[in-house]
């Protein structure tokens, strides 16, 4: 790669709740860098999806929900993680829904009034249009809502003009080295990443049912030749939402992982995985 016009910058992906951030940020990047599921809030934590090629080394920071009004504890602390992710970013990216802007995408960009960084205005899901040619007011009416550096619609699940993103952002970082070494695709551990695919696979395996403020902890984890061996355990608010997830005689907790024998009561709120 030539480093004198090798660009390198950091990229803010915000918008609502569910709007397709993490599904774009895991396009964009070529793998699963951010888990994703049906239920708004997925994403917890900023995690950066990078993606280098020779001419550029972009490096996503796909970013929690930003939403509206105070909340529980843990919705003002994915507030914070947001937000804090447009410190320093060299272009940020605002997804909303193709068709559908609501007051939760006016608060997000009020959030962007402030910054710096050019905006870019990508609207997401244009698959899901019965009728395209609802497409163009859609776009003038966005446009008129803020300054925006270019507005791009795509389909981040089908792949539709991502490659169109790809080539707008990199005109906007600057001229500099790579940060992060060549086949590096996350700032993120394989820990972080089992708890993860565990957090995901309960949210998809049971659904509704499952209270969203789960967490999961890896307590061990450990290569043996060509067996990883990972135990989880997962942590709910209270402990009768024990039973949801375990299911009768473990049923449910083995959908979450398949290998694993049926869980026994844990200390405190835990399952064992």
């Amino acid at each position: 790669m030539s480093e004198c016009h090798f660009r390198c910058g950091l990229v803010a992906v915000v918008g609502r709740p569910n709007v397709g951030k993490s599904t774009l940020v895991n396009r964009l990047v070529g793998q699963k860098i951010s888990i994703i599921s049906p239920r708004p809030q997925t994403t917890r934590t900023r995690v950066m999806g990078i993606r280098t090629d020779t001419h550029a080394q972009v490096i996503y920071i796909d970013t929690p929900g930003l939403h509206t009004g105070k909340g529980s504890l843990l919705n003002r602390y994915m507030n914070r993680a947001a937000r804090g992710s447009l410190e320093g970013a060299d272009c940020v990216l605002l997804l909303v829904a193709a068709n559908c802007w609501t007051k939760a995408d006016g608060h997000v960009l009020d959030t962007l009034r402030e910054q710096s960084a050019p905006v870019i205005l990508v609207i997401n899901k244009i698959d899901k249009l019965k009728n395209r040619n609802a497409l163009l007011p859609f776009i003038e009416q966005a446009a008129a809502r803020g300054k925006f550096a270019e507005i791009i619609p795509l389909s981040a699940v089908k792949g539709e003009n991502v490659a169109d993103l790809e080539k707008s952002v990199s005109a906007y970082l600057p001229v500099q080295p790579a940060l992060f070494p060549q086949g590096q695709t996350t700032d993120r551990g394989e820990r972080f990443a089992a708890a993860e695919l565990v957090r995901e696979q309960v949210f998809h395996t049971i659904r509704q049912e499952v209270p969203y403020s789960i967490a999961v902890g890896i307590e061990k984890f450990e290569h043996n030749d060509a067996l990883l061996r990972v135990e989880a355990i997962i942590w709910v608010q209270k402990m009768g939402q024990k039973g949801i997830i375990i299911g009768r005689g473990g049923e449910r907790l083995k959908l979450v992982d398949p290998v694993s024998k049926p869980a026994t009561p844990a200390s405190r709120r835990g399952l064992r995985l």
